[in-house]
Order: C-alpha cells, then structure tokens, then sequence
C-alpha cells in the first residue's frame, strides 16, 4: 500500500510577514531553515521510495535535508509549482482583507470561486497536476513516498488525494514547514480518479 507523506516547505520571508507568495521563487528563511531540518529529523526514520519536489527554492531546499543520507534522490516536477497570484504577489493577506472583503470571505469559504487578476484559477492548479499525480501513484503501488510542494498548492494535492473540498486559501498561504501522512486507504477510496 502507497503512503505519501505530503511536506510543505519550511518558511520564507513573505509567509513570515503573511504575505501572498504565490509562485514566487523564494529561499528559506532562518525560521524556515530550521524547520525544514525538525522535518528531516521527523522522518529520518521512515524509508521512501522516492522523494518529489516543486520546482521552487523553498521547497528544493527542503527536498535536499530529506534526501541528505538517504539512496533515494529528489526529483523536481515542473508542474508542481506553486498557484500563480497574479497581481497579488507581494500582497499582505491582511489587505486582501480589508480592501476586498468579499473576495476575502470566498477565499475562506469557496476558493475554488477565485481567481486573482492574471492569476490563476484553483481548477487551472487541480488541472495542471492532476497527470503528474496520477504518474507518480502508478509508480509507486506500496511504500511511502515524499512530496515536497507549498501552500496552497500542496492543499490542492492534498484535496485531490483525499477527495476532500479545499477550503480556506488564506490559512493554507501561510502554512510552512509541516508534514501530514496521506495513508492509502484515502486516494483509493476517495480519489479513485487518480488511480485509474
């Protein structure tokens, strides 16, 4: 049975200061460091058939302390990068808040309904990985494997492998540095799609 162990990347800057940052390229931050290396220590243990990265810094970076002692070697999946904000980038969550309300409250509640300007839409997201996901599943039939991928993104993957409703896109902007297990009883029971 597939187990995957889904890391966000440790922080950066701009989720420090809760800023959107989208599919900026950024490096870890201190902070960010520190708990890409706590990620590493908590999985030492567990032996993976194969880690899987966004293309992005944060996340190459959080990829390589998982890999460091380890026969497994990272592979970067292009379309694995992060959702695009548009005209958002940079953007304080707070000010989306303020300025945009309702917008805000459909990103708590419905942010499949979004879509930043010349941004991207989260079906655009769900669309663009969905092969790279259904690949990677059909390689690995047993085991455990890493992806390593940011928020919001990586709540996009973890709604698809779980068959749950993504929700709160302002919460998940700003989640870094953690890791959940996916066990296999949910993508084949819930996202069977993916498997096929």
């Amino acid at each position: 049975m597939l187990r995957v162990v889904l890391v966000r990347p440790g922080a950066t800057e701009f989720d420090e200061q809760k800023r959107i940052k989208g599919s900026l390229d950024m490096p870890l931050s201190e902070q960010g460091r520190e708990q890409a290396t706590q990620t590493a220590k908590d999985l030492e243990r567990v032996q993976f058939g194969g880690i899987y990265t966004a293309p992005c810094e944060s996340a190459q970076e959080t990829a390589e302390l998982l890999a460091a002692g380890r026969r497994c070697k990272t592979k970067v999946i292009e379309c694995f990068h992060n959702l695009d904000h548009g005209l958002w980038h940079g953007k304080l969550i707070d000010e989306v808040r303020r300025q945009l309300p309702r917008v805000y409250r459909e990103g708590q509640e419905s942010p499949c309904n979004i879509c930043p300007p010349c941004g991207e839409t989260i079906d655009d997201a769900r669309d663009r990985i969905e092969g790279a996901l259904r690949k990677i599943i059909r390689k690995h039939r047993d085991g455990a494997i890493v992806m390593v991928i940011p928020d919001p993104l990586a709540s996009i993957v973890r709604s698809l492998l779980c068959g749950e409703e993504l929700r709160d896109l302002w919460k998940s902007e700003t989640d870094a540095g953690t890791w959940e297990l996916i066990e296999p009883h949910q993508p084949v029971a819930k996202a069977h799609h993916l498997l096929v």
